[in-house]
C-alpha cells in the first residue's frame, strides 16, 4: 500500500501523518520474513519488536494456540485459575535465577513494570517499613507506557507531556552512556562502573531506609542499545543490600535468549530481587507478561487470614489460557531447538556486521551486547530524527527490511536462530541505505 490513505487508527509511538502519505502495511510472516500487502517479502532485522526470536508463526506455538482456544478460551483468574497458567508458572520459575520461585501474569511489559513495582512498596509495608515509597529509576531507562513505568522510566519525549501528572518520590541514576569515552566498545564498555554510585548519593540524600526499590534495565534497550560497564550491575546490588533496598531487573528485553540465557541476570551472574518480562514469554503471539519475586517477598505477603486476599492487585486477563498455551509452547522449542544456545554462536558474527560500519561518514556509535545491537548516526542539524526516519523508510521500500529507528539511531534485534547470511545481507541493505542519505 504505497498510495496515501486515511484511517481512523491512531498508531502507537509513529508519525500518523508522514505515514499516512505512504503507509507500510504487513499481511503476513513466516519464519524470518513479513509479506506487505502487495505481496513483496520483507526481511525482519528486528524479530517483531524485540519479541519474536525463534520466528514468526512457528509451527509449534501455532499449534498449541489453536488448540487452546478450541478448548478453553478464556477462564478467570480471580479465585479459580487455569491449567496452563499453572504450568507456564512452574516452567518460568524453574529458568529462573536461583530463590526466585512465585510468578505474577500480566498482559504486557508495561503492566508488568507496574505490578513490580506495586509489589515493591507493599512488600516493605507489609514488613513495617511502610516509610519505603521512594522508587529510583534511570535516565534513558524505559519501562513502559504506564504511570508507574513512565516515571521511574528516563526517555524525555514519554515524560514531558506528563510532567505535572507523574507519580511522585521518584528519582533517578545518571544514564551510563559515554560516547566519548566509550564510543565503538565491542561488548561492554570499559568506563562507567563509578555511576553506580549514584545511588549511594541518592541513599544519603533520602536515607536509604525511604527507598522501596531501584529499577533498570540489565541493558537499556528503546534508549538506543546501553550496555552496562563490567561491575556496574554487581555495585547496584551492594548498594541496595547495604540498604535494605529491593532491586528489579526489567528483562522485558532481555530475558528468553536476547543476551544467550534465559534472563539477562544470568548473563551478568547477578540476581536481582524482582524480574519483569513480556515479549519473548510467548514469541510475541500472545500479549502476556510476568513478574518474577523471590520466595522471600512472596512468603512476606501469605500473612494474615487465609480467607484474605494478599495482594489486591490483577487483570482481567492475568494468566490467560491461550497467552499461556502460546508461553509454554514457546518455552517447549527454547528446549527442543537449544535456542538460547544458538543466539550465544551467532554473538561474534552479529558484533562484526555491526562494527563493519564504524567508518561510515554518518556513524559516530556502534553498540552492542548479545544479540541487541545499535548503529547511531549524527543528527542533521536543526532535524534531529530526520536521518534516522529516512533509512528506516528507505530501508523498507527500496531493500525489503525492515529496520527500527529510534530518532538517528538504528537498532537491531536478530532472530534468535537467524541465517547468518541472511544476517550479512541484511547489513549490506543496511549499508546501502546509509551510502544515500546526506
Amino acid at each position: 500500500m504505497s498510495a496515501a490513505v486515511d484511517t481512523p487508527y491512531w498508531m502507537p509511538f509513529t508519525a500518523n501523518r508522514d505515514f499516512k502519505k505512504k503507509p507500510r502495511v504487513i499481511t503476513g510472516a513466516n519464519g524470518h520474513w513479513y509479506t506487505t500487502d502487495d505481496g513483496t517479502r520483507l526481511y525482519d532485522t528486528f524479530s517483531g519488536l524485540w519479541t519474536s526470536g525463534i520466528g514468526h508463526c512457528h509451527p509449534k506455538i501455532v499449534e498449541a494456540v489453536q488448540q487452546q482456544v478450541a478448548s478453553l478460551d478464556y477462564c478467570m483468574s480471580f479465585q479459580v485459575t487455569n491449567d496452563k497458567a499453572l504450568k507456564l508458572a512452574e516452567r518460568v520459575t524453574a529458568m529462573a535465577p536461583e530463590g526466585i520461585n512465585h510468578c505474577f501474569f500480566t498482559n504486557s511489559g508495561s503492566e508488568a513494570v507496574d505490578t513490580a513495582l506495586k509489589i515493591a512498596i507493599g512488600y516493605h509495608r507489609a514488613r513495617g517499613e511502610g516509610n519505603r515509597t521512594r522508587l529510583i529509576g534511570r535516565e534513558k531507562g524505559y519501562h513502559g507506557v504506564n504511570f508507574g513505568g513512565m516515571s521511574v522510566g528516563g526517555i524525555v519525549p514519554n515524560r514531558k507531556v506528563f510532567s505535572a501528572v507523574l507519580i511522585p518520590g521518584v528519582d533517578h541514576l545518571r544514564h551510563t552512556l559515554d560516547i566519548e569515552r566509550n564510543a565503538f566498545s565491542r561488548g561492554l564498555p570499559e568506563h562507567g562502573v563509578e555511576l553506580a554510585e549514584d545511588l549511594a548519593r541518592l541513599c544519603l540524600l533520602h536515607d536509604g531506609s525511604n527507598i522501596a526499590a531501584v529499577i533498570v534495565e540489565p541493558v537499556a534497550g528503546s534508549a538506543g542499545v546501553i550496555p552496562p560497564p563490567p561491575g556496574y550491575l554487581q555495585r547496584l546490588r551492594e548498594i541496595c543490600d547495604e540498604h535494605g533496598i529491593l532491586l528489579i531487573f526489567d528483562e522485558v528485553i532481555a530475558a528468553f535468549g536476547r543476551l544467550g540465557h534465559a534472563f539477562g541476570a544470568q548473563r551478568f551472574g547477578v540476581t536481582p530481587d524482582i524480574i519483569t518480562t513480556a515479549k519473548g514469554l510467548t514469541n510475541g503471539v500472545i500479549p502476556m507478561g510476568a513478574v518474577l519475586v523471590r520466595d522471600s517477598i512472596y512468603e512476606t505477603f501469605m500473612q494474615g487470614p487465609e480467607h484474605m486476599i494478599e495482594l489486591f492487585h490483577g487483570y482481567t486477563y492475568s494468566g490467560h489460557p491461550v497467552a499461556a498455551a502460546a508461553g509454554l509452547a514457546t518455552i517447549g522449542v527454547y528446549d527442543e531447538e537449544g535456542t538460547f544456545e544458538q543466539a550465544q554462536s551467532l554473538e561474534s558474527h552479529f558484533e562484526d556486521l555491526l562494527h563493519s560500519f564504524a567508518d561510515h561518514k554518518h556513524v559516530i556509535d556502534v553498540r552492542n551486547y548479545g544479540l541487541m545491537g545499535a548503529i547511531e548516526m549524527a543528527p542533521r542539524d536543526g532535524t534531529p530524527g530526520a536521518r534516522g526516519a529516512e533509512a528506516h523508510k528507505k530501508c523498507f521500500w527500496d531493500e525489503n527490511i525492515v529496520v527500527r529507528a529510534g530518532m538517528d539511531t538504528l537498532q537491531f534485534s536478530p532472530f534468535l536462530n537467524s541465517n547468518p547470511d541472511e544476517m550479512t545481507q541484511s547489513f549490506e541493505a543496511v549499508r546501502r541505505v546509509m551510502d544515500t542519505l546526506e
